[in-house]
C-alpha cells in the first residue's frame, strides 16, 4: 500500500502538485476560524464572528464553479494566481481594517470568499496529464480525498498555533501569505501551464447541463448535510460529558477512518462501473452514520466514530471518478468545482439543522440528522440510477467524458476521446 502511493508521489510533478494545492487550499479550509478569533480578538461578539464567517463561506461557495468555469476557458495561470491573490488581499484587509465599520468587513470577506482560487477541481483536472495510466490516476483521486482529511484536520491547529505565536490578525496574514505561494507553486508547473481543457459547446449551464452530474451533486449534497451535523452534535455529546476535548477525539476518530478507508481503497484497483460502486460506499457510509443516535460511552462512540468515517474519503475518491465521467466536455474543472460547492452547502445545512434538533431533543436527534443525511444520499444515487448508468439522454451508457482521452477511467472501461 505505502509502496504504491510512494510509486505514486516519486511521478514527475505529483508530489508537488499535490503539496502545493494542500498548501494553496490552506486559507478555504482554515478561513472560518481565523475569522472567529480574528473578530473575537477585536471584541466582536459570536453573533457578529458566526455572521462573518457564514457569509466568508457562502461567497466560496458561489466564487467556486465561477472560477473553475473561467479556468477551462482560460488555462489555470491566467485564473487561480490572480484569484489567490485577491483573495488574499481580501482577508488582509480584513485583519488591517478589523471590524469597525462593518461594511468594509463584510466587503473583504466577500472578495476573500468569492475570489478562492479552484484548486481543488484544478488538481483532479491536472492527475490524467500527469499520471497518465488509470489505475494511477485512481489512486491519485484516492490520496487526495485521505489528504484532504490531513489538511482538515491540521489547518485549525495551525490557525491556532498561529494565534498563540503572535496573534489572530497575525494568523490571517500568514495563512494566506501561504496560500497563495501554494497557488503560486501549482500555476507555474509544467502541467498546470500545458494544461487546456476539451473543446466545449457553448452552454449557459455549462457542467450543470450534464443529468449525471446532477444526480451526483445531489447526493453529496446530503452526504455533506451528514457531516454538518456531525459537528454540532459531537459538540453537544462533549458537552453532555463535562469535556471539551471529548470533541477533539470524535473529530480525530472521525479522520482517522477516513485516512484508512481511503488509503485501503486507493492501494487497489476496482474493476466495474463506478457508478455502482459508488452506490455502495454511499450505502455503507449512511450506516456507518445511524449508531451515532445510540450516543454510547465515550470509548464506544469513539469506536464509532471511526466506523463512520471509514467509507467517507473512498466515496470521495469514487465520486471524483464519476464526476469526471459524467462532467461536459470543456467543463471538467467546473465541475469539480461544483462538487466542492454542494458539499459546503450540505455541510452548512446540516450545521443548521442540528443545532435545533439538539435543542429540542438532546445529542441523540443531532446524529439522527447525520443519519437522516446518509440515507438521503443514498436515496438519490438510488432514484438516479438510469441517469447516472448514462440512460438518461437517449439510452446509451456513458463511457467516456473530457479526461478519458488522458486515461481518467478506472479499470474496465474504453477511453472515448484519445488523443
Amino acid at each position: 500500500m505505502a509502496a504504491g502511493y510512494g510509486e505514486l508521489l516519486r511521478s514527475r510533478h505529483a508530489a508537488r502538485l499535490l503539496c502545493g494545492t494542500l498548501v494553496g487550499r490552506l486559507p478555504s479550509a482554515t478561513g472560518h476560524i481565523a475569522i472567529v478569533l480574528f473578530v473575537r480578538s477585536e471584541g466582536g461578539g459570536y453573533a457578529l464572528a458566526g455572521a462573518l464567517a457564514a457569509v466568508y463561506g457562502l461567497a466560496t461557495a458561489v466564487g467556486q464553479p465561477l472560477l473553475g468555469r473561467a479556468v477551462d476557458l482560460y488555462g489555470q495561470p491566467r485564473v487561480m494566481l490572480p484569484a489567490a491573490v485577491l483573495s488574499g488581499v481580501g482577508m488582509v484587509a480584513l485583519a488591517v481594517v478589523g471590524t469597525d465599520p462593518l461594511p468594509p468587513a463584510y466587503a473583504a470577506v466577500v472578495m476573500a470568499g468569492i475570489c478562492t482560487p479552484p484548486l481543488e477541481g484544478g488538481l483532479r483536472a491536472l492527475w490524467p496529464s500527469v499520471l497518465g495510466r488509470a489505475d494511477r490516476v485512481h489512486a491519485a483521486y484516492a490520496l487526495d480525498a485521505v489528504a484532504q482529511e490531513v489538511m482538515f484536520t491540521a489547518g485549525p491547529l495551525l490557525v491556532t498555533l498561529f494565534v498563540a505565536w503572535w496573534s489572530p490578525g497575525a494568523a490571517l496574514l500568514v495563512i494566506n501569505v501561504l496560500g497563495v505561494l501554494g497557488a503560486l507553486s501549482v500555476v507555474v508547473s509544467a502541467p498546470s501551464r500545458r494544461w487546456r481543457s476539451a473543446p466545449r459547446e457553448a452552454h449557459w449551464l455549462g457542467a450543470l447541463r450534464s443529468p449525471g452530474l446532477l444526480a451526483l451533486l445531489g447526493s453529496f449534497l446530503f452526504v455533506g448535510v451528514a457531516l454538518g451535523s456531525i459537528t454540532v452534535a459531537a459538540v453537544a455529546y462533549a458537552d453532555d460529558h463535562g469535556r471539551e476535548s471529548v470533541y477533539g477525539w470524535l473529530m480525530a476518530a472521525l479522520g482517522l477512518g477516513a485516512l484508512v478507508g481511503g488509503a485501503v481503497y486507493g492501494a487497489r484497483q476496482w474493476a466495474g462501473e463506478p457508478e455502482r460502486r459508488l452506490r455502495l460506499l454511499v450505502g455503507l457510509l449512511a450506516l456507518g452514520y445511524l449508531p451515532l443516535a445510540l450516543t454510547p460511552g465515550v470509548a464506544a462512540m469513539t469506536g464509532l466514530a471511526v466506523v463512520s468515517g471509514l467509507f467517507l474519503a473512498p466515496a470521495l475518491a469514487c465520486a471524483f471518478v464519476v464526476v469526471d465521467r459524467h462532467a461536459p466536455r470543456g467543463t471538467v474543472t467546473e465541475a469539480f468545482s461544483w462538487l466542492v460547492t454542494v458539499f459546503g452547502v450540505g455541510a452548512a445545512l446540516g450545521t443548521g439543522a442540528a443545532g435545533p434538533a439538539v435543542e429540542w431533543g438532546g445529542t441523540a436527534p443531532g446524529f439522527w440528522v447525520a443519519g437522516a443525511g446518509g440515507v438521503a444520499a443514498l436515496l438519490v444515487l438510488l432514484a438516479t440510477t438510469r441517469v447516472l448508468n448514462g440512460r438518461g439522454r437517449g439510452g446509451d451508457p456513458v463511457v467516456s467524458s473530457e479526461n478519458d482521452r488522458n486515461g481518467a477511467v478506472e479499470p474496465g472501461f474504453s477511453a472515448g476521446h484519445q488523443a
